[in-house]
């Protein structure tokens, strides 16, 4: 298996552990010290762990927010993937009250990849635009 088809093959597994936020697979598939920056956070979050605090905090606004990996394009290193992101707005977030509303958002993500197949950083497009028109806090 060359490193394309490695990381294709981790990207798949990837779109379970954040659908399921399983512990097990944020270990293995994330680097200890990768850092995270998002919202949830005014410092940067940490492995797998960090990793899924976002998950968790996404699922206290979305309890039945899920990941769909539509489209992924590969090289040895690095990772392009097209997500649609599903969920209802049945929490508070950002603040935000719950509307009741249901949101499909187009997310853009890359992923970045150390030789022993672990990934390092997660550069996000900017998809919280299109989760804030999706719940109705902007147009």
């Amino acid at each position: 298996m060359d490193l394309i088809e490695r990381n294709q093959i981790l990207m798949r597994k990837f779109e379970t552990m954040i659908n399921t936020a399983d512990d097990d697979l944020a270990e293995e598939l994330v680097a200890s010290d990768a850092p995270f920056f998002t919202p949830a956070s005014p410092e940067p979050l940490y492995g797998g762990k960090g990793y899924l605090s976002v998950v968790h905090w996404m699922r206290k606004g979305f309890s039945d927010v899920q990941w769909k990996l539509e489209e992924m394009v590969a090289n040895e290193n690095k990772v392009a993937v097209r997500w649609t992101l599903t969920g209802t707005h049945d929490g508070e977030f950002l603040g935000i009250k719950p509307t009741g509303n249901k949101i499909s958002v187009c997310v853009m993500n890359f992923y970045y990849f150390n030789s022993d197949g672990k990934i390092t950083n997660d550069i996000a497009a900017e998809g919280m635009i299109g989760i804030l028109r999706g719940i109705g806090a902007c147009n």
